[in-house]
């Protein structure tokens, strides 16, 4: 009795975010022992984790809700890119305020979302061609928008940028000064996000609608799901979600330039496997995604903090571990259906 409540408790989903959770733990304990001369071990390390990557967790959360239902989007990086080149443009060269920028950064994330959604759900395009034209289209945008890099100067901007909130703890540095560790709101923002989505994913009938199609679309057919509908609701929330990510690392950058977030489809896909997210679909939590984003992040911080391996070094990691979870995927479904016979 007691193994088969073990069994129905730990399924495939669970399993996953256990060992994308372990793996985190893990490399990050590696670090603090390794690296504890160099700050690794302070609190405020963790955090920075958080701050440089507020952005991408968002877009990850996006990025997970289409594979869930066997979609996928890649041009969530050229989407950025382009929210941040308007929102720079429209905030240096045209006077407006931040408020038109945030509104400009989300409309543009929808107009994708909803364009890429109805050519997917309704025309039976395959995502990979659609969000590929995406991809193009955005990064060609950003370019016809301007050549050149814009710096923001924005007074509200940089003060959004730059606004810390401290928390009630800290560290003590090698001059044997106190500081304080502290987040941006940026990082709120992100957390708040995972949270609300993943509260929906578990709990709502969006929530189950999505991992119904992803696990059995014929199936879902048969049980009287709207699968078009849903489709396209999936892809315009995660329009959304890359509009708002795309400011939130706007605000990171402050500055827009046709090369911005190059290489952050990758990320948002790799943070989503690796936190358990299934490329065939029906498989998948934001929570994973967020330890799939800080697992990147600390890989990063690993080979900087190192100092000799060049950068590219954090690339090889990651698609050796995105290798890892995609056999371990595959290892998992074979057994699955071995089970099931």
């Amino acid at each position: 009795m007691k193994n088969r409540r073990l069994k129905k408790g730990i399924n495939s989903s669970t399993f996953l975010l256990m060992i994308t959770i372990i793996l985190f733990f893990t490399m990050y304990i590696a670090g603090m022992i390794i690296y504890s001369d160099n700050g690794f071990a302070k609190p405020q390390m963790f955090l920075n984790l958080l701050i440089s990557n507020a952005g991408l967790i968002v877009i990850g959360c996006g990025m997970t809700l289409v594979m869930i239902t066997g979609g996928i989007d890649i041009s969530v990086g050229s989407v950025t890119a382009l929210v941040c080149m308007s929102a720079a443009y429209v905030m240096e060269n045209k006077g407006c305020n931040i408020y038109v920028a945030v509104a400009i950064s989300i409309v543009l994330g929808g107009v994708f979302g909803i364009v890429q959604g109805y050519l997917i759900a309704y025309l039976d395009i395959q995502p990979f061609i659609v969000t590929l034209a995406g991809m193009f289209f955005g990064r060609g945008m950003t370019a016809v928008i301007s050549t050149d890099m814009i710096s923001i100067k924005n007074e509200l901007f940089l003060k959004w940028a730059n606004c810390k909130i401290y928390l009630p703890f800290g560290s003590v540095n090698r001059k044997g000064v106190y500081q304080q560790a502290y987040i941006y709101p940026t990082v709120i923002i992100a957390l708040a996000i995972v949270i609300i989505l993943s509260f929906a994913l578990k709990y709502t009938k969006f929530g189950r609608r999505l991992y119904a199609i992803g696990g059995n679309q014929q199936s879902a057919l048969m049980m009287g799901l709207n699968i078009r509908k849903t489709k396209m609701q999936a892809y315009i929330l995660n329009g959304f979600l890359t509009g708002i990510g795309g400011f939130l690392f706007c605000l990171n950058s402050c500055a827009g330039f046709v090369e911005q977030a190059k290489g952050m489809e990758m990320d948002g896909i790799s943070a989503a496997v690796i936190g358990g997210t299934l490329l065939s679909g029906g498989v998948g939590t934001v929570i994973g995604t967020l330890f799939g984003v800080l697992i990147k992040g600390t890989i990063s911080c690993l080979i900087t903090t190192q100092g000799t391996l060049s950068s590219w070094w954090v690339r090889i990691v990651l698609s050796a571990l995105l290798c890892f979870f995609i056999v371990l995927q595959s290892v998992l479904s074979s057994s699955k259906k071995k089970n099931s016979r």
